[in-house]
């Protein structure tokens, strides 16, 4: 262990039942009370502590969690406004330092190794403050975990769920790990707990105290990594470094009610063709496979994958192949509920070099148009403009006695209309 309090000091910021939490930020009334969201899946997407504490769990069916929790509050997934908040998560971090890591929507590494002085403060009142300002600024809560690696920090982070801060320096090490399961140990799989603990390594403290040559003999280099962070060793850096490509897109979309309808079905499917390939031209990708997937009411799905004759990642390209597919699905009379487009085998996106079959300027016109569309959309948001086919999907999802429009759905804020939105989350607040 480290004889050193702070050779390096980095937190992992883990936003508390976060899409849950984010409900209970816009509504206040819900304070308190046991909420869940995935109303428009009929399945738990996420969960508050409140509903946790009554045996409700992600995955779980409505009907199954309502019986666990009377009274449970059911909401659709809000995507948009838990990504703003996540977005002002982030930039308060941001505001402390300029090393954060986007781990997840939801979490979030941040460096702090040499900023006492810079804030005129200890690594423990930085690390304080950016958790009160989350809340006083998000009414949300998050946990904190403070310590010398990457690991160490995910440990403490756990520790102390919800609202908790927890600080493991080097000196702590030994004493903080005694008693924290082996399985419990981020980047440890079920398999690699099971080996560890035949191995006499029932505990993180346990496994970090073998000599290296031992750990080095029964695991490959992912473990013998986190067996280096455990000690206080850091060999996982934080990483500032934004995605630059893919090697596979995908898009889904789950509506409600469930549908019979061939075009509407489609136009969903259409939809999500679109939102794929717009990310895909994001990266300068194009995809040299193509596959859809229909989902139905019963929650069983058949997909079928093609081949492209040249890589793309324009969806007018797409949409012929994708109704002979959805053709070869479709079964009449089936009710359907969900769609899904993947495009895979991605390479860097190249002028086209058309087949033998293909007009040139057609080519060149779709490469025009699309990137005169990606223009438009910039400047005036991501659902400015869409294909003709998938206008039987616009406007109505949530639309069902199961589903609710989210709240950012329905607030408009000044200068925003139902095409161009701001950047900002809708939280309602009483004024002392």
């Amino acid at each position: 262990m480290l004889e050193r309090a702070w050779p390096r000091a980095l937190a992992l910021i883990d936003g508390d039942a976060f899409f849950a939490s984010v409900e209970q930020a816009v509504k206040p009334h819900l304070k308190g009370k046991p909420v869940v969201t995935g109303k428009e899946r009929n399945i738990v997407a996420a969960a508050s502590y409140e509903a946790k504490a009554m045996g409700v769990r992600r995955g779980v069916t409505l009907w199954d969690a309502k019986k666990m929790c009377p009274g449970l509050v059911v909401l659709p997934t809000d995507y948009e406004t838990v990504s703003l908040f996540s977005k002002r998560m982030f930039d308060i971090m941001r505001r402390y330092s300029p090393v954060v890591e986007e781990y997840s929507i939801d979490e979030g590494f941040i460096g702090l190794t040499g900023l006492r002085r810079v804030h005129h403060s200890s690594y423990e009142k930085i690390a304080r403050s950016i958790q009160n300002d989350i809340h006083a600024e998000l009414d949300i809560t998050v946990s904190v975990g403070l310590s010398v690696s990457k690991v160490l920090t995910k440990i403490a982070a756990e520790m102390g769920k919800p609202n908790g801060f927890t600080v493991i320096s080097g000196r702590d090490i030994e004493t903080k790990l005694a008693d924290v399961p082996i399985n419990d140990i981020w980047g440890i799989g079920s398999n690699t707990a099971a080996l560890l603990i035949a191995h006499g390594m029932p505990t993180a403290l346990s496994f970090a105290q073998k000599p290296r040559e031992y750990v080095e003999r029964i695991l490959t280099k992912p473990g013998i990594e986190i067996w280096q962070e455990l000690n206080g060793e850091s060999v996982m850096p934080i990483s500032m470094e934004e995605k630059e490509s893919y090697q596979s897109i995908g898009k889904s979309k789950t509506f409600t009610p469930a549908s019979t309808e061939y075009d509407y079905v489609f136009a969903q499917l259409v939809k999500n063709i679109e939102n794929a390939c717009i990310k895909a031209r994001r990266y300068n990708q194009a995809a040299q496979e193509f596959s859809i997937y229909l989902k139905k009411q019963d929650h069983r799905s058949n997909g079928l994958r093609v081949k492209l004759d040249r890589p793309t990642c324009y969806p007018t390209e797409l949409m012929n192949v994708a109704r002979k597919l959805m053709d070869e699905l479709w079964r009449p009379g089936t009710e359907y509920r969900a769609t899904g487009v993947i495009l895979s085998q991605l390479v860097a996106a190249k002028p086209v070099q058309p087949t033998l079959f293909e007009d040139p300027v057609q080519i060149v016109a779709t490469q025009e148009l699309f990137a005169a569309l990606d223009t438009i959309r910039e400047k005036y948001g991501k659902h400015a403009i869409h294909l003709a086919a998938s206008l039987p999907a616009q406007h109505t999802q949530h639309l069902s006695s199961r589903g609710d429009l989210p709240t950012r759905k329905e607030s408009l804020l000044k200068g925003e209309n139902n095409r161009r939105r701001l950047p900002l989350p809708v939280i309602h607040t009483k004024l002392s």
